[in-house]
């Protein structure tokens, strides 16, 4: 069986389009540069894991503007929180 993998090329736009917003407001703010990275690299993990995640058979989490946002901003554990209410929801 064959499985083709389309990757939503308009919402990964939007999440880096919010991590880059958050990036700017951080800088603007006079964060520092190593919590501003560790705050990028874990944003974009939380992306990540929810983009690996709708590959998984039987599991497809909605990725909307919103889910989008609050992984650009939370990372990880706004990913997880996703992924566990869609499975409490399913």
């Amino acid at each position: 069986m064959i499985y083709k993998i389309s990757l939503p090329v308009d919402k990964i736009f939007i999440f880096i389009a919010f991590v880059a917003v958050l990036f700017i407001l951080l800088k603007f703010l006079k964060v520092s540069l190593k919590l501003i990275i560790k705050l990028a690299i874990n944003a974009l993990l939380g992306g990540l894991i929810l983009l690996i995640v709708n590959y998984i058979p039987q599991v497809n989490v909605p990725v909307q503007w919103w889910s989008l946002l609050l992984t650009g901003i939370f990372g990880i554990p706004a990913a997880v929180i996703l992924i566990v209410i869609y499975l409490l929801k399913k």
